[in-house]
């Protein structure tokens, strides 16, 4: 039987989700392939227009170089008037999804949470994503997972190898099947609606300008390379693996294999190597990869097998009332319907692949009939699937909205506007800095300056004694006693503290109250003072501080009014970097 859209599933009596939604729900839809879609040209007419919007800025930001674009250059990406366009980015700067820099709209890592939402629900990278990151390391070439999503493929994960020729591709974009070794995979479970659909988009597509993610295609035949792609997958199905020899670009080499749900036998996701010609032929690649990937893809199938239920998470909490108290503030600027239809997508998450409407509605504080306009809209939109019963499930398409450019992220980056909001607010420089591997030192990597006679200089890259800084004793306190480098200290200044045992007893005191303040100790007449950067684990990765001349603040005042001041943007660099971390790895340099 065809699987019922969203909007027909939402009539009627509502079932009872599964005891394990995830596993109950079909993979192949769960992962938006194969879903029924409405019709694009037509929009249902209980579909949220302001979220149809707001999802239309989000996808030109994110196809944009950088994330960035002016407000001039989304009201003519777009097509909307730049009223609304102001309205838009205004709502979505106060959900912390952009930053506005003066006439400049920046997607911002906050809204990597819908993307997470998807990934979250999908359990494929948490449950695989190991097994791909040690494949990668075992055969030195980049290694991937893939989804399909309805006529094209999105990666959920990547584990590249850093050279000069390296993988471009991110988590989150969109190839099109035909150019891909997973695609003709992913086409051998096609139905005939998906040919179609794929058939229609390549006539009026021929050559990929629909996908940002790819060079354009070469020069060929449309005719012949839909009849190679056909042949592809007939082959697909005959061997289970599939080549891509320099499709995308010249040089660029692939294999693919399924990884198939133990339970249902259908492809969950596909595992893809990629390699360059001066490494490998297409050829090498079969003969010399192949085996270990297919090893490794049973691997990863018994890991599907035997892997528990997913234990739902908290949802969200307090959604709808921050969005009306936000529309209450900020008045005609924000569009509470916006923002209370990108709510609904957070409602899904690990252990929540599946939710009926009532739990939709539940989670995130929402009326019902708010929450299934939202879910309408989002049906149209190819964000949201029926998967089973009367539950609904996101589709990869979510990743679309932002997840691309931001799925690179580095702390520095990430920390960047926070330090520049702090030094508005303190009217003092501000700076981000890590430990380095021996812990002797710490590196600047990030800093934010203000304009003074006489001010702090300092340049990112820097490296200073860390026994010395308000930086270095944050960073140095939360290493085990054991692993403080504390011997043969240098006296800077005679203020420098170089005794390990007076020194190991300060680091003790700064792990315990939470900062340090240092006087004099790097260059006579500097106070600093600094915070802890904490990741997703606790675990400290930086600290941020300020630094100025001693007769501008006296030690007392640096604790009473910078502290807190730090402290809250320590704690706002914090939230970004658990967002942006969920997934991804961030880089600390």
């Amino acid at each position: 039987m065809p699987a019922k859209t969203t909007n027909e599933a939402l009539q009627g009596a509502e079932a009872a989700v599964p005891a394990d939604p995830a596993a109950a729900a079909d993979p192949a839809a769960a992962a938006g392939h194969p879903a029924a879609a409405a019709d694009p040209a037509v929009v249902p007419a209980e579909a949220v227009t302001p979220l149809l919007r707001g999802i239309t800025v989000l996808r030109r930001l994110s196809e944009a170089d950088g994330g960035t674009l002016s407000l001039s250059g989304l009201e003519r990406a777009t097509g909307l008037a730049r009223s609304t366009v102001d309205r838009i980015t205004a709502t979505l700067a106060r959900m912390g999804y952009v930053r506005l820099d003066g006439r400049d709209v920046t997607l911002a890592p906050r809204l990597m949470e819908l993307g997470n939402a998807y990934l979250a629900a999908l359990r494929l990278p948490a449950l695989l994503g190991a097994r791909a990151d040690a494949l990668a390391d075992e055969l030195d070439e980049s290694v991937s997972l893939a989804v399909g999503d309805r006529d094209g493929i999105r990666f959920i994960h990547q584990a590249t190898r850093r050279r000069a020729m390296s993988l471009s591709f991110r988590i989150g974009d969109l190839l099109p099947a035909e150019r891909t070794a997973p695609g003709p995979l992913f086409a051998t479970e096609w139905t005939d609606g998906d040919w179609r659909h794929w058939r229609a988009r390549r006539a009026a597509d021929p050559q990929d300008h629909t996908f940002p993610a790819l060079p354009p295609r070469r020069s060929s035949s449309p005719d012949e390379d839909d009849e190679d792609f056909a042949r592809r997958t007939a082959r697909a199905a005959a061997d289970g693996w599939a080549l891509d020899d320099q499709l995308i670009e010249p040089g660029l080499v692939a294999v693919s294999v399924p990884v198939r749900d133990p339970r249902t036998g259908r492809i969950a996701c596909v595992a893809n190597v990629v390699s360059h010609t001066s490494r490998h032929t297409a050829q090498g690649l079969r003969d010399t990869l192949l085996p270990r990937l297919r090893s490794a893809v049973a691997e990863m199938e018994r890991e599907l097998g035997t892997a528990p239920p997913a234990e739902p998470g908290a949802p969200p909490a307090g959604l709808a009332t921050w969005t009306g108290a936000s529309k209450q503030e900020l008045g005609r600027e924000f569009i509470e319907s916006l923002a209370r239809g990108l709510t609904v997508l957070t409602a899904f998450g690990e252990g929540r692949a599946a939710l009926t409407l009532t739990e939709v509605a539940k989670a995130t504080g929402l009326a019902r009939a708010t929450a299934r306009r939202a879910l309408i809209t989002y049906e149209h939109a190819g964000l949201v699937t029926a998967v089973s019963g009367r539950t609904f499930g996101l589709t990869p398409r979510v990743l679309s909205l932002g997840f691309p450019p931001l799925s690179r992220p580095s702390l520095p980056l990430i920390a960047r506007p926070h330090l520049a909001a702090l030094a508005d607010r303190v009217h003092e420089s501000t700076s981000l800095a890590v430990l380095s591997d021996t812990g002797e030192e710490v590196q600047y990597t990030a800093r934010v300056g203000t304009t003074r006679v006489m001010s702090v200089n300092i340049t990112v890259g820097t490296r200073l004694p860390a026994h010395a800084t308000s930086l270095g004793r944050v960073l140095l306190a939360d290493l085990p006693e054991h692993r403080r480098p504390l011997s043969g200290l240098r006296r800077l200044t005679p203020h420098t503290v170089t005794d390990p045992a007076a020194l190991n007893a300060l680091l003790t005191e700064v792990r315990t109250q939470g900062y340090a303040l240092v006087d004099e100790e790097l260059e006579e007449g500097l106070r600093s003072i600094a915070v802890p950067v904490r990741d997703r684990t606790g675990r400290v990765v930086a600290a941020v501080n300020t630094s100025m001349h001693v007769t501008r603040r006296t030690a007392r005042e640096c604790v009473d009014d910078l502290l807190p001041e730090l402290r809250a943007a320590a704690s706002r660099i914090e939230a970004d970097l658990r967002v942006a971390g969920r997934f991804t790895r961030v880089s600390t340099t």
